[in-house]
Parts: C-alpha cells; structure tokens; sequence
C-alpha cells in the first residue's frame, strides 16, 4: 500500500504545470475572504497595499482598495480613487443598497479612464497586475479595477541596431502601449486593427497583432492568429519566445521572421500586407511573412534617391556572397586549386605561408574564432571600453599572430574583410545566419575544394526554395518567378513606379498608388522672372 500511494505521488510530481490550469475562482461575498484570499495569492507580498474603510455617505458600507506600489501613479491613486471614496458626499435621506452603491461608484465616482468588472479571482489578479487599483465591496460578488497605472519606463530614444543617417530617430520602447501608439502616429486610418493576447500562464505578457483590414492576407492573419492562440508556456520574456513559437520551421539557418526596434520599418511592412507584432517588455517587433530578400532592406532605401539606394543595396547582396564565400574560396584556392592563381600572387602566398606551422583550414578556422570572441568581448564589455578592447584587441592580435608566424598575412586579410562585409548587411538575423554557414562552408572547402563549395550551394539554394513564412515561398518573387514584383528586389525604381504591393502579402487592395505620377515639366515656356523692359 505504501509502494503505491508513492508511486501515484510520483506521477503528480511529473504532471505539466502548464496545461493543469484551475477553475477560476468566484468572488465571495465577504470582503475579509477576499482580502484573505488575494494575500494568500500574491503570497503577502510587501509592495501589495491593502486598504479598508467604511464611507458613511454609502450607507456605512466597508469598501477596500488594492494596489501594487510601483505599478500605479499614485497622484492618480489619491485623486481619482481614494478622494471621491473616501469624502462625505450625501446622496440620499434614506440608504442604499450594496448594488446600488457598487452602480454609484461604477458610473459616478471614478473620474477614471477605464472602469472593469471583476467577478472571479484571477480576473482581478490580472488586473491587479496590470496597474489597477481593485475596489471590493461586502456583500457583493463583485468588484471594480480602476485603470491607475503608470510604472517608469524608458523614454523614446534611437534604435540602437538599426540605424540610419537619413530618416526617423526614434525606436520602439519595452512598453507594449508606446509602441502601439507610434504606429498609429504613422498610419492616421481607420483600417488599422490592433488585437491583443495575453500569452504566458506565470508572465501574462502582452502581445499586439497589427495590421491593415483588407491589406493584410486574410488566409495569413488567420494562421498567426492560430499559432499564438496554441502557444502554451509558463512565460514569454521577449519577441524571440514568440519567433521560435510561431515560425514555419526551426531546423534551418535562415530567420523567417522579421525583427526591428523601428516603428517606420514595421509601418512600412504592414502597409506592404505585412503583420506587425509587437511583445511587452521589448523593444524589438517582429514582421511576418518575411521572405529572404526582405532582411536585405533598410529604411533608408527609401529616404533617398532610389540610384543611390539601388547601388547600395547591390552591394548588400556582394557583402552577403563576400561574407559567406570568401573563407572557403581561399582555402579551396590555396589547397586544391593553385594553378587557377597568377604565379606572382601564388609565390606571394607561398612564401608567407613557408613557417606557418598550421594547414590553410586550421589556420582560418583560428582567426575566425578569434575574431568572434573579441567581437563577443566588445559587446558583452562596458559601453565605454567595448569597442576600444575590440579594435585594440584585433590589432594587436593579429600583428602578433603574423609576426609570431602562427598565421599568414593573406589570410588575417581574408578574416577582416569578411568580418567588415558581414557588418554591412542591414539585418542582424541574416549576418548571424552566415556566420553559421560560413564554418560549414570552410570545411566543405577543405575536404573537396571548388566541387565542394559549388554542391554546397546548389543543396543551400534547394533548402531555401523549400522554405515558408505562413504559407508564402522563401525566395518569391524571385522563385517562382514574378517579374512584374521585382522593382523592389534587387534594385529600388523610383516611387512613382511602384504601383502596387508586393504579391507575396497581398490581401484585397493590391494597388499602392494612381498611375501616371512620373514628374513632368511644365507644358509651355515659362516667361523669366524680372522687370519688364518694357
């Protein structure tokens, strides 16, 4: 007997915290219950006020107040809840009822901006979480939460991963409110829709979906909605928590999902069909669905002139091969492909490869760690020393490095320039990305050359052609092919020519803009200024 009662404690112990969730609990009718109950809860929790009081004005009715210290502004506290509560007012000559009191305070007495009602413990817990002061009454099942919050946060600075030398300067904040509010700022229509969840049993975290009604893909919306409504987790403490939730798959190296601090990128994106989503308690929104030539693109692109956005976006795409390429292309050369060099440039590399005591892929494989530690150093350090530790740190390592004759000279260039390529790629999703791709691409490189590298790419482009973003192909409109959509792929045409959206997000209004916009001179001669000689 004693073996089982054992062994079935042991199958509770290994039972899922998460999909066990209680029946919410109703309020009772004594408020000393409820007070008792919402301090067993939060576990007596010192930043947890409890207020009691009885207003004669209400009949002698007791009333309380809860709130957490920190979560609410207390200048608000004071004139909106406690002093209209807490004055002699005479309503009437005779008493009142606790519903009528509860109607009275409801509808009268809260000069509040939002007023809810809260019939079960968990509702009010939620609440109460949020910054609401609860108000409970004895005698009645029911309780109201006054919209009193105003915890600290962060003020609106520059994003600091995404910036720009032409264009908006300010970023997404933590708080999910501010972040709604500056896409409204941007996109003043009333098709804009903006729906919240709560997700996460422990955390209750905040997150927004917003889009454009009838620009939005319909067949789209409707699976991310289902995607964040089957997410079941204990908490969600930041945006990748939901990316790794939702995305289409996770066994490749390639993101299918936007990231950006930047409300004019996101406003951007939604009004080209994508959804925006934003979590509380980051900065960083995500866009969905992406495709790969959209971590291509910077919102810069479209604060100049589109030659000059045209040109540099070519060399985004250069830096993404350069980056990716060039370690392998090296040691494939120098291993297995000599004769393809010119004979200067091979006697070159020959002679400041002769005390170098390490084969061309250890070799590579060494600085490209190296890089990456002093590169993780620089970020992880204190802001002030962190770039300089970086740069003094490359410095100095390298030149040891070749004159200690550990490496060769070509090859600290080779690491360099890759690792400079890699900044320029406006994504930080994508440069990550191929930083993986690039230690595979090496060892391919050094195991069967050129051959290798070639067959590696050819599977590389097989699996991105593979890949979805809900439902929409990695690589279109490139494959499939849709030429009519590639005026914003490769290269930016000028706005007047871009009249419709893209066809991968496209929702019901597929047309961006009136035709016939290109600027004209004006018909006729016009007469020069000046007087008249007349």
């Amino acid at each position: 007997m004693h073996n089982k009662q054992k062994s079935n404690h042991k199958k509770t112990r290994l039972e899922d915290p998460v999909t066990s969730v209680p029946a919410p609990q109703p309020l009772d009718l004594s408020l000393k219950n409820n007070l008792q109950e919402i301090s067993n809860r939060v576990g007596k929790s010192s930043d947890v006020v409890f207020r009691e009081f009885t207003n004669q004005s209400l009949s002698s009715l007791s009333l309380a107040f809860v709130f957490i210290d920190g979560l609410v502004n207390s200048e608000t506290v004071n004139r909106a809840v406690l002093q209209p509560l807490m004055e002699h007012i005479t309503l009437k000559s005779d008493s009142i009822s606790v519903g009528e009191a509860f109607s009275l305070i409801k509808d009268q007495m809260l000069p509040v901006g939002g007023v809810n009602e809260c019939k079960t413990i968990e509702n009010m817990l939620g609440l109460l979480f949020e910054g609401y002061t609860l108000i409970l009454l004895d005698g009645n099942r029911e309780a109201l939460a006054a919209d009193t919050s105003g915890w600290e946060k962060r003020s609106i600075n520059e994003p600091t991963s995404q910036g720009v030398i032409r264009g908006p300067k300010e970023g997404f904040t933590e708080s999910l409110r501010t972040g709604t509010s500056m896409l409204r700022r941007r996109l003043k229509t009333s098709d804009l829709r903006i729906e919240e969840y709560k997700i996460g049993q422990r955390t209750q975290t905040g997150v927004a979906l917003v889009y454009l009604d009838g620009i939005a893909n319909e067949q789209v919306l409707a699976e991310i909605r289902r995607r964040l409504d089957s997410i079941n987790t204990d908490s969600i403490l930041e945006s990748n928590y939901i990316e790794e939730f939702i995305q289409d798959s996770s066994l490749t190296p390639f993101p299918t999902i936007q990231n950006t601090e930047r409300p004019d990128a996101m406003a951007g994106g939604i009004l080209e069909g994508q959804i925006g989503i934003l979590i509380d308690g980051t900065p960083f929104g995500l866009m969905a669905p992406s495709t790969f030539f959209n971590f291509f693109q910077s919102s810069e692109d479209y604060y100049q002139r589109y030659d000059i956005s045209s040109f540099l976006r070519l060399i985004r795409y250069s830096a993404f091969f350069v980056s990716m390429l060039l370690p392998a292309l090296y040691i494939a050369t120098t291993t297995f492909h000599q004769e393809m060099l010119p004979t200067t440039l091979l006697i070159s590399l020959a002679a400041q490869r002769e005390g170098v005591p390490f084969p061309v892929l250890v070799e590579a494989l060494l600085m490209e760690l190296t890089f990456d530690v002093l590169r993780e150093a620089g970020v992880r350090m204190p802001r002030t020393i962190g770039p300089a530790i970086s740069i003094v740190g490359a410095l100095v390592l390298g030149q040891s490095a070749v004159q200690a004759g550990i490496v060769s000279a070509a090859m600290v260039i080779v690491v360099s320039f890759t690792a400079i390529c890699n900044f320029v790629i406006p994504s930080l999703a994508i440069a990550n990305s191929i930083r993986l791709i690039r230690f595979v691409m090496m060892l391919v490189a050094a195991i069967l050359g050129l051959f290798g590298i070639m067959s590696f790419l050819i599977v590389l482009l097989i699996h991105m052609a593979g890949l979805r973003s809900f439902g929409v192909p990695y690589l279109s409109p490139v494959a499939p092919m849709t030429p009519a959509y590639l005026k914003d792929i490769f290269i930016r045409v000028p706005l007047w020519d871009m009249k419709t959206r893209p066809k991968t997000n496209l929702g019901k209004e597929t047309r961006r803009q009136a035709s016939h916009q290109k600027p004209k001179p004006a018909e006729g001669k016009q007469k020069p200024q000046g007087d008249d000689p007349s």
